[in-house]
């Protein structure tokens, strides 16, 4: 199902002291970016400005066209091919094979991969950012601790390993949440970055599920899985999003833009800087400073 069903941006602009700024759109995955350019001395700025509506979002599609989508769609299909961080051979797929024996059907199927993640995996602070989602490494290791990068890629992987098309989408917590605080984030959100995750099943077209949520719940509200209260939002996380977040793209390990002297990129979640091809970090705000706020507006 469309994005617009559940997220529309409605106006965005931006200003600063760039030389150059032009919008590009990668090839295939059509993600969306701002590119600017300084080319002389002096303070180097950038201010960019959204307003996004967003809609709760239920399992039922509600943009029916593209719910009937056949598996075998170009833009369905892609997303069943194995990437760099997102490998579907080997200790993915006889992991996947073992944790969805017995299910039928790829909603099954993908419950079962759900659960076996959920389950198995685990939050780990200690990572920086959102994780690197490098699931062949993970499941080699045992070590299935990380943050939302990695647990939702491990679901996104162990479906396309099954041939259930399924993908991360990448983007930023901007207002609280209705179920715990854990799960939401208002006024500087500069480190509130979180990715989701979906699989695809004919007639029902994108169902959205976030296993790594179940965990952050786990772990920030100091709870154990079996309580209640986490064994709720276990269920609701499985077709349903809170939207207090927006989606900024589901590409994966992908050529950032035509001037870009590092890519191909595992995601782009975060902002980038490039100072004559050497890349900040985005994760360390001594080497690359920048600010994100969010602000509610109801009707």
């Amino acid at each position: 199902n469309s994005i617009d069903a559940y997220q529309q941006t409605l106006d965005t602009r931006w200003s600063g002291t760039a030389a150059k700024t032009q919008i590009f759109r990668d090839v295939q995955y059509g993600a969306p970016m701002l590119y600017a350019e300084w080319t002389s001395p002096g303070p180097r700025e950038l201010v960019v400005t959204s307003q996004i509506k967003t809609v709760d979002r239920a399992n039922v599609p509600t943009d029916s066209a593209n719910a009937d989508l056949p598996v075998n769609a170009p833009d369905v299909r892609k997303f069943l091919a194995p990437t760099k961080h997102i490998p579907t051979d080997g200790i993915v797929l006889t992991t996947a094979q073992e944790a969805t024996q017995g299910a039928r059907g790829s909603v099954e199927q993908a419950r079962a991969i759900y659960d076996w993640v959920v389950d198995n995996s685990f939050r780990d602070p200690k990572v920086k950012g959102c994780g690197r989602g490098d699931i062949k490494g993970m499941l080699e290791t045992g070590n299935l601790g990380g943050k939302c990068a990695d647990i939702n890629s491990l679901f996104v992987g162990l479906c396309r390993a099954v041939g259930i098309p399924a993908r991360e989408n990448f983007g930023i917590r901007v207002g609280p949440s209705q179920h715990f605080k854990s799960l939401g984030k208002i006024g500087d959100v500069t480190g509130a970055q979180h990715c989701r995750a979906e699989f695809y099943a004919h007639g029902l077209g994108w169902v959205p599920v976030d296993p790594a949520d179940v965990r952050k719940v786990v772990l920030e509200e100091k709870l154990e899985l079996n309580d209640p209260a986490v064994q709720k939002v276990r269920e609701q996380l499985f077709g349903t999003w809170e939207m207090n977040w927006v989606e900024f793209n589901n590409a994966r390990d992908f050529i950032l833009n035509p001037v870009s002297a590092i890519s191909p990129i595992n995601f782009l979640m975060y902002p980038r800087a490039e100072i004559n091809g050497v890349p900040r970090d985005e994760l360390d705000a001594k080497s690359f400073v920048y600010q994100i706020e969010s602000k509610e507006i109801t009707a």
